[in-house]
């Protein structure tokens, strides 16, 4: 097994790695890092949600940084206020013994003049939402002269939720100066289209094994029912899991307010996130859920994306997701840090060769319940 010191990251971030129990590089940290240490080019690394993205672009962001100097110098672009906190806040971990290095996290939902006045002191890398981050171009907030690299961070997420016309913007203002380094755990057509338009061909590229792409660590499960009787059946699954908190996912906003209250009367403590949701009452959901007051929440494809919650037991597929994809994300929300996780799925006989499509796509494996 190589260690992170093997891999060419300096003692002051492995001290601080090792302090929050991150001791062995994953499968794409050990596969990007040296990479991109020692080299200056475009790069895709793909690997599934919950496999270590963040430090294997992270740490070598961090390890080319140069603190004295203050203009803006990496952007990590992601598609979720959720997300960026998130990545934003473990870098900040990593730096603990490290020469003072800044990083801003700006997004949606915030006060924007609030981000301004701490992008005006001294910020070697952002963290943005797409959306936030054209806002504060337009105001002359952030300056981009100087970055030189950009990641796009989910990417095949970024552009589900819409944000093609923002990252193309963004990469047009980027492109001449910088190196794209893109990470995500699928590649759709229209992210092919992004990298054959904005990044080198001589781009090197990155793949965790395809057995690997979904965590080997997540059971997947499915169970043919009557549509009728699907929320019984949930119900009793549930029953197995009486302390656990899970996800439940519906693919449209009235399936799952709908499902949220019908949980509430079973008295299943459950809340729903979904698009129409204010940013403050989506925190305040997901505050609960973090802080374990809620066992349940139940979530569209969108709303859910960049959530990232320990020790989630299990996720349910109320409904099967539109696009395939989806289900990577989906099944990547259990499962993380080496813990063992289920993805069940609950599914009309109509369904089942839809089970079998993700199989064979995903190169997955479904047991039947």
């Amino acid at each position: 097994m190589k260690t992170f010191k093997e891999l060419g990251i300096s003692d002051q971030f492995i001290k601080a790695l090792n302090e929050i129990n991150i001791v062995e590089p994953s499968e794409i940290q050990i596969k990007s890092i040296p990479f991109l240490l020692k080299n200056k080019t475009d790069f895709i690394g793909q690997a599934q949600t919950g496999t270590g993205k963040t430090a294997a672009f992270g740490l070598p962001l961090l390890e080319k940084v140069d603190g004295n100097d203050n203009n803006v110098q990496a952007l990590i672009l992601a598609p979720t206020r959720e997300l960026c906190q998130q990545i934003a806040k473990q870098l900040f971990k990593f730096t603990k013994y490290s020469e003072k290095i800044f990083i801003e996290a700006v997004y949606g939902g915030e006060k924007i003049d609030i981000q301004m006045r701490n992008l005006a002191k001294p910020t070697q890398i952002v963290v943005a939402t797409p959306g936030r981050l054209i806002d504060l171009l337009d105001r002359k907030a952030i300056d981009l002269t100087f970055v030189e690299t950009v990641v796009l961070d989910e990417a095949d997420e970024m552009l589900s939720m819409g944000f093609q016309q923002e990252l193309d913007t963004i990469l047009k203002m980027t492109n001449q100066q910088s190196f794209t380094w893109l990470f995500s755990a699928t590649l759709p057509e229209e992210l092919q289209r992004i990298v054959d338009k904005y990044l080198s061909i001589e781009l090197h590229r990155v793949t965790v094994d395809k057995e690997n792409v979904v965590n080997k660590l997540i059971e997947h499960q499915y169970y043919v029912c009557d549509p009728k009787l699907k929320f019984d059946y949930i119900m009793q699954f549930l029953k197995t899991q009486p302390k656990m908190n899970g996800i439940i996912f519906c693919r449209t906003k009235a399936a799952v307010q709908n499902l949220t209250k019908q949980l509430i009367s079973k008295n299943i403590s459950a809340d729903a996130i979904h698009g129409d949701l204010e940013q403050r009452d989506r925190d305040k959901v997901m505050r609960a859920f973090k802080n374990h007051k809620l066992q349940i929440l139940v979530a569209t494809d969108i709303s859910a994306r960049g959530i990232d919650v320990d020790n989630l037991a299990y996720v349910i597929h109320y409904q099967l997701p539109d696009q395939i994809e989806y289900y990577t994300h989906r099944s990547g929300r259990t499962a993380r840090a080496g813990k063992r996780g289920i993805s069940i799925c609950f599914v009309s006989a109509d369904e089942v060769r839809r089970i079998r499509m993700i199989e064979q796509q995903l190169g997955l494996k479904f047991i039947k319940i």
